[in-house]
């Protein structure tokens, strides 16, 4: 096995490849493959800085660390949506593509046989597969390619603001994997909090009413002040100081025969 060298790892993934039958796979192959070389063609990366691995409904490339991944990243906000868009134009619904993209940095490793080694490759697969990635996707019908960076993408190139790369496009996101979470940073869309299971089948019940907290009233008799209570019976010469209790104004007829 060779040693592990720094790299950019770009990956692509048709969305709901399974679904579609051998011939529309095979067209759906082969239109992914030929994208992908426009898209890394545009970005200046020619095809002695990769090296791709095909994974059927995926195409996996290792981009020498001396190329741009600032151009890759504006292309990929900028030219590969626009080929989408054309390409699924043109084409019938069973033969329409939309793809989730990955870009990601690390040390990987190629083995004897060609296969490729290394923790970092291992972690921009799963947010290939992450379920907030799919979701990005599947919940943003006008568009057709969904794109996360890792965490050493985004402080490394993203965040710098470069032209044609936003940060304030990109959102935080904590994906889960097997290995436990991952952070990532979704473009262009900011997933909300889940709702609790059943949230949308649930009918508000009413609030109760509440009664009015009791508030103490304050009377100003010629310089004498009343704090709360009810002035009861009859009451003649009120004057200064203060009175507490039960005290009622006026006469309480209760007492009269």
């Amino acid at each position: 096995m060779s040693d592990p060298v720094n790299s950019t790892i770009f990956l692509l993934d048709i969305e709901k490849f399974s679904e579609r039958d051998d011939v529309e796979q095979a067209y759906l192959r082969r239109m992914l493959f030929e994208l992908a070389d426009r898209a890394l063609l545009a970005a200046g990366i020619e095809m002695t800085l990769r090296r791709r691995a095909d994974r059927g409904d995926s195409v996996m490339e290792l981009i020498d660390s001396n190329a741009s991944p600032t151009a890759l990243l504006r292309t990929l906000l900028t030219f590969v949506p626009a080929e989408l868009r054309a390409l699924n134009r043109r084409s019938s619904s069973s033969a329409q593509m939309r793809l989730r993209g990955v870009v990601a940095s690390g040390y990987v490793a190629v083995d004897g046989d060609g296969g490729w080694v290394g923790s970092d490759l291992n972690h921009a697969c799963r947010l290939l597969d992450a379920k907030v990635l799919r979701q990005a996707l599947l919940q943003r019908p006008g568009h057709d390619f969904a794109l996360a960076v890792s965490e050493s993408v985004y402080q490394g190139v993203v965040r710098h603001n470069h032209a044609g790369v936003p940060a304030d496009e990109f959102h935080a996101v904590t994906m889960d994997s097997k290995n436990g979470p991952l952070p990532a940073w979704l473009h262009g869309f900011a997933p909300g909090p889940e709702a609790p299971a059943g949230a949308g089948d649930a009918t508000p019940s009413a609030a109760p009413r509440q009664r009015p907290a009791p508030q103490a009233s304050t009377f100003d008799l010629g310089g004498a002040t009343v704090n709360g209570g009810v002035f009861g019976g009859d009451n003649h010469g009120i004057g200064g100081g203060v009175f507490h209790g039960d005290v009622r104004f006026g006469t309480d007829r209760g007492d009269r025969g």
